[in-house]
């Protein structure tokens, strides 16, 4: 093996080893800690990095690791260059350094904000129909604000 593959075998091994892309991007965020169907706290934050697979985010203060967390993230695209937009993101969180937490992700959805999420659908939650936005992949809509 020459040396330079060895340098970079070696950089890929002691690098980042995550699956998915992550993107630097900052966002405000709500977040709320869940047990057992119920919000022991809520506050709210910044977005630190996205992937497809998880958030970093600063919540403010240290949280709990092992709890679950739904985050609604304050999305930069509007719907139809008209209607605000929220990522919601539930999931558990996995580790903690400082005032940074890290969440994996076990579930997404894009809903809409303002008067009509105000007032929830007939089963609680307001949607936004995938069919409406232009790409339902996260990423694919990071990708363009990189």
């Amino acid at each position: 093996m020459e040396w330079a593959e060895q340098v970079k075998q070696m950089e890929s091994i002691s690098g980042d080893r995550r699956d998915d892309r992550r993107y630097q991007i900052q966002l405000e965020v709500r977040w709320k800690l869940i047990r057992r169907r119920r919000v022991l706290d809520t506050g709210v934050g910044h977005t630190v990095d996205l992937s497809s697979g998880g958030i970093l985010f600063d919540p403010g203060r240290q949280l709990p690791v092992g709890l679950n967390v739904e985050l609604a993230i304050a999305w930069p695209v509007l719907l139809r260059n008209e209607a605000p937009m929220q990522l919601v993101v539930s999931g558990r969180i996995v580790r903690c350094s400082g005032n940074r937490t890290a969440v994996v992700m076990a579930q997404h959805d894009f809903r809409t904000v303002g008067a009509a999420a105000d007032r929830p659908a007939a089963n609680g939650v307001t949607r936004t129909p995938s069919a409406l936005l232009a790409n339902g992949s996260v990423m694919a809509a990071l990708g363009k604000y990189r």
